[in-house]
């Protein structure tokens, strides 16, 4: 295992591609398929850059944001459709705004469609208050 030096701090990526073709496989192409799933959901309007470090969709605010570890990916897209879904996310571990699964197990297209709705609803309804 390559320690880290102390001292030295690792590059932020400035784009999605960018942190992409840093990440190992098999989490890279896992991570590419989550991307293209939410893009073919989110509104032509809707922003992907990179916020905090990962890769984030914006619209109408923060969407949600993905991300891969070292023994698992995450899709962080807030408590709302972990509450909302939790009865079809019981086979992942999730936490207030997580969802952790493994590389070679992604959520699938479906329910990430489902999840990638839920949360365009939600910001649709915070901004028409």
């Amino acid at each position: 295992m390559k320690k880290k030096t102390p001292g030295v701090a690792k590059k932020v990526p400035t784009s999605v591609d960018e942190y992409l073709k840093g990440v190992p496989e098999p989490a890279r192409s896992t991570l590419m398929q989550v991307r293209a799933i939410i893009r073919k959901v989110v509104p032509p309007e809707a922003t992907e850059g990179i916020s905090y470090g990962i890769p984030t969709f914006k619209y109408r605010g923060m969407l949600m944001s993905y991300a891969a570890f070292s023994s698992h990916c995450s899709l962080f897209p807030g408590a709302g459709p972990i509450t909302e879904f939790r009865n079809e996310l019981k086979p992942f571990p999730t936490a207030k705004g997580t969802i952790r699964f493994p590389s070679t197990n992604p959520l699938s297209a479906k329910l990430l469609k489902k999840i990638v709705q839920s949360r365009i609803a939600e910001n649709e309804r915070k901004r028409s208050r």
